[in-house]
């Protein structure tokens, strides 16, 4: 038993020491350092953060480098022997993935950082970033309205211009977000707070101007007019063509401020009438009130050019194509409000101020839309009167006067399918053949009213038969209207 005993006790000895072995201070392991209190370990600096940029580029060239990895080896012939069309699929699948990423990052470098994030500072470029892609890419409205706010509110506290294109341009970005989402009440609100803005930035603008306290940085420079009447030479041009990208833009005068924002207001109003005709808001007649407004200012502004002339460092006003298409809305608003007597003129005029020949079919097509329907007014009432009736009119009978109306309604419905068959080639549009479609469906109710039945019928089927070639349902359920109606009348 004692021999057993101290067997057991060696061999417990030896285990300790195969435990403990690695905690002797004999070996090559010894540390001779002299013994003392450590100080704190001290951390390597980290590599610095990746740029968004470099990161797509590093991913790029490790995919690359792997590709090359994979197409070197000898498992890519060896799998192609076996498996040719695995091996085939796989690599254009490959290759579609690699012109996918390579979209996405050409989309991102050209758009995210485009010129039109460019031209704000860098604080505002990157809440607009934020804003579009919860506008367009995933689309959240909350967000996206947070990141509008959020930039709007940065320009303002980096004092930058409410006036400015860049800033009105973002005031706009927010109202035609909330229509395509349709949210068109508060897209009309955000208008009717810009031009507000605007109207009040013009009489602030128009009052300084006429007490000649405009500040010194507005004022125009004394050579200014010199310059813009003074003809340049050949040479002068092509240095001028040069030095255009060294020289900065020149500064703003009030007049040209003055006539950027007014075109500003002016398009403002005319789209504020269109959303308030719009079927979610129905308020018509505010959005006459603003075509009034817009009309009566572009007007007012072409009468002060003509008798004043160009102001220094003013600019060029709306043009005639623009402020037509200002008139034809109103005349529109007036033509919904059955006063065709004051939407013909309106009609002439935009027709004088267009320059495309399929919309003048269309703008015929209205006139001849608002004389058949026009009321049989007083003599003289009717300010068109004297387009379609002589000077011994005042004592016509309302049937002639009647008789009269649809005359010039049938010749500008004739007009209008002459214009509209007329255009050929790259000058044709799908404007055009709904024109000429418009104009037969005219010409059978203007037939209808006048007693010829057979010759409506004959206008409506003409009507329908071109109509449904070009897929222009609006005309179809117009002419197959007015057959229903011819066939009630016959019964």
């Amino acid at each position: 038993m004692r021999l057993e005993l101290v067997r057991r006790t060696q061999a417990v000895s030896k285990s300790q020491q195969y435990r403990f072995q690695g905690t002797t201070s004999t070996g090559q392991g010894q540390d001779n350092s002299p013994k003392g209190p450590k100080g704190p370990k001290q951390m390597k600096p980290g590599p610095p953060p990746l740029s968004v940029g470099q990161f797509f580029l590093r991913s790029l060239l490790g995919g690359i480098r792997s590709v090359g990895n994979v197409f070197k080896s000898e498992t890519l012939k060896q799998t192609y022997k076996t498996n040719p069309i695995s091996l085939t699929l796989a690599l254009i699948t490959l290759a579609a993935v690699g012109a996918i990423s390579a979209y996405v990052v050409y989309i991102y470098f050209t758009y995210f950082n485009g010129e039109h994030f460019t031209r704000y500072p860098e604080p505002v470029a990157a809440a607009l970033r934020k804003a579009l892609y919860f506008t367009n890419i995933d689309p959240d409205p909350k967000r996206a309205l947070k990141y509008y706010k959020q930039a709007l509110e940065i320009c303002d506290e980096l004092n930058i211009d409410p006036f400015t294109d860049e800033v009105i341009g973002i005031r706009l970005q927010v109202s035609h977000w909330l229509q395509k989402i349709d949210n068109q009440a508060n897209a009309a609100q955000v208008l009717e707070s810009l031009l507000a803005d605007c109207k009040r930035w013009i009489e602030v603008a128009e009052k300084a101007i006429k007490d000649g306290t405009v500040p010194a940085s507005l004022l125009p420079p004394s050579n200014l007019k010199e310059k813009e009447e003074k003809p340049a030479s050949p040479q002068a041009a092509d240095a001028k063509d040069v030095k255009e990208e060294e020289e900065p833009k020149p500064t703003e005068t009030i007049w040209g401020k003055r006539n950027r924002i007014l075109q500003k207001a002016i398009g403002i109003s005319v789209k504020l009438a269109e959303l308030y005709n719009d079927e979610h808001v129905l308020k018509p007649d505010i959005a006459h009130e603003r075509l009034i407004w817009g009309v009566e200012t572009s007007l007012k502004e072409m009468k002060r050019r003509s008798e004043e002339g160009t102001k220094p460092g003013e600019g060029e006003w709306l043009n005639s194509e623009q402020i037509g298409a200002a008139i034809e809305s109103l005349a529109h608003s007036y033509e919904a409000k059955d006063l065709f007597e004051l939407a013909l003129p309106l009609f002439f005029q935009a027709l004088r101020a267009s320059r495309d020949p399929c919309h003048n079919a269309v703008l015929m097509n209205n006139i001849a839309a608002c004389f058949a329907q026009h009321n049989v007014a007083r003599p003289g009432v009717a300010a068109i009167d004297n387009v379609v009736i002589d000077k011994s009119g005042s004592s016509a009978t309302p049937a002639e006067r009647r008789a009269a109306y649809l005359e010039a309604a049938q010749r500008w419905a004739t007009n209008a399918k002459q214009h509209a068959t007329e255009p050929k080639g790259e000058q044709r549009t799908a404007e055009c053949d709904e024109a000429c479609a418009v104009s037969l469906c005219n010409l059978g109710d203007i037939a209808s009213l006048t007693g010829k039945p057979a010759e409506a019928r004959r206008y409506f089927e003409q009507a329908i038969e071109m109509s449904k070639k070009v897929g222009f349902t609006p005309a179809v359920t117009q002419a197959e209207a007015g057959l229903e109606k011819l066939s009630k009348s016959n019964l």
